[in-house]
């Protein structure tokens, strides 16, 4: 069939396999590019791993440090007349190379949250992998069913204690407007530190110290996000900052267990705004990224997501370098986004953006890209006309 985006909403419903597998590429490439990680993991576990910051440090993984990789992500295989999720089809691209490469690569597909897909990945390691030296938590889920409960938590993105009104852009439609918010309640907020906060991250880093499958010195590193005052009230100060916040409690619990453990380390990473399936869905963020993506682009800055983890993994996770942390213990690979010479004339041109002028104003055209991308699209080398079989097995 012939695969051309269908775009509703923040979501793109579907992906094109060859787009998918030459955006990987892409990635490998980059970080070839860039040389060998020195002193760089042997044995990987990512947990979400088949898009964004998951994908991109599994690829640095591989390619950077010639690491074993184990996936773990929820992504749908194509069904009749529809192509599979993207997801689906990076983590076929990625599994080829790197077996093409001579690197061991697994995948395990299921709710992550569960405990059969923990035993299954415990199960692997054991057989055919060996103890763990890194893992990162990368999870971006809408929902959770906790293990031990039963209960359906649902993730939500709103303000806290009062409504929250700023502006907001339909980046497809290019229409700039005003977005109100009203705040969650109690339940919702505990809902979103459920699914979205450090349980789960602290459930499997357990579940791998009981089976004895960490390596002496072992390294776990989880995701996160603070950004600029622009989206605080959604995003820092809101439910997902709450969630956040349970992060890092967890990020202290866990480094005290692996630092019992043979000198290990857990720790948050703050990483740069990007365009992902996740941040598609804030309010107020997309158009904060397109005047961001703007500014650093002129000032020669701009990363995206295989950039950002290629520099964590070479400067400071890794290649005899050392961790550097805020006053809360974060590494900051946001460093370049949060600069003054970055942020002043996002300030600026922040509160001139309208309709009319959003293309002038902003990065609005890179944004679209950039998501379309995600979903295998408007990827150099690529014939979109050409028949493409959507239906591929997972390796």
């Amino acid at each position: 069939m012939i695969i051309k985006p269908k775009v509703r909403g923040f979501v793109c419903v579907t992906a094109h396999p060859t787009g998918c597998a030459a955006h990987i590429q892409e990635q490998i490439d980059y970080v070839k590019s860039k040389g060998p990680i020195k002193n760089g993991p042997k044995n990987v576990l990512v947990i979400g791993a088949s898009t964004g910051y998951g994908l991109a440090s599994r690829i640095t993984s591989a390619f950077g440090s010639g690491a074993k990789t184990l996936g773990v992500f929820f992504e749908r295989p194509s069904e009749e007349g529809r192509p599979a999720t993207p997801g689906w089809y990076n983590t076929i691209a990625f599994t080829k190379a790197a077996k093409a490469a001579g690197l061991y690569a697994s995948n395990i597909n299921g709710d992550a949250f569960s405990d059969d897909i923990k035993k299954q990945t415990l199960d692997v390691i054991a057989r055919e992998m060996g103890p763990i030296d890194l893992v990162v938590y990368s999870l971006a889920s809408p929902r959770r069913t906790h293990p031990k409960t039963g209960a359906v938590h649902k993730s939500t993105l709103k303000p806290l204690g009062a409504p929250y009104t700023n502006k907001t852009v339909d980046t497809d439609k290019g229409i700039v407007s005003e977005v109100t918010i009203e705040p969650a309640n109690e339940t919702e907020t505990a809902d979103t530190v459920a699914v979205m906060g450090g349980e789960d991250w602290e459930m499997w880093m357990d579940a791998l110290i009981e089976a004895k499958l960490l390596a002496p010195g072992a390294t776990s590193v989880a995701y996160s996000y603070i950004g600029p005052v622009h989206t605080w009230p959604i995003y820092k100060d809101g439910t997902i900052g709450t969630a956040k916040i349970d992060l890092e409690r967890a990020a202290k619990a866990i480094h005290q267990k692996l630092d019992a453990f043979g000198g290990g380390r857990a720790f948050i990473s703050v990483n740069k705004a990007l365009v992902t399936q996740a941040s598609s869905a804030i309010p107020v963020v997309p158009l904060y990224i397109s005047i961001l993506y703007k500014v650093m682009k002129e000032a020669g800055t701009h990363e995206g997501c295989i950039e950002q983890m290629q520099r964590l993994f070479a400067t400071q996770l890794y290649n005899n370098s050392a961790l550097k942390f805020d006053t809360e213990g974060r590494v900051r690979v946001d460093d370049w986004e949060m600069r003054p010479e970055i942020q002043e004339p996002v300030s600026v041109i922040w509160p001139q953006v309208t309709t009319e002028n959003l293309a002038q104003l902003t990065d609005i055209v890179g944004y679209r890209a950039e998501f379309l991308k995600l979903f295998g699209f408007g990827v150099a080398g690529v014939n979109y006309e050409a028949e493409v079989e959507p239906h591929v097995a997972m390796l």
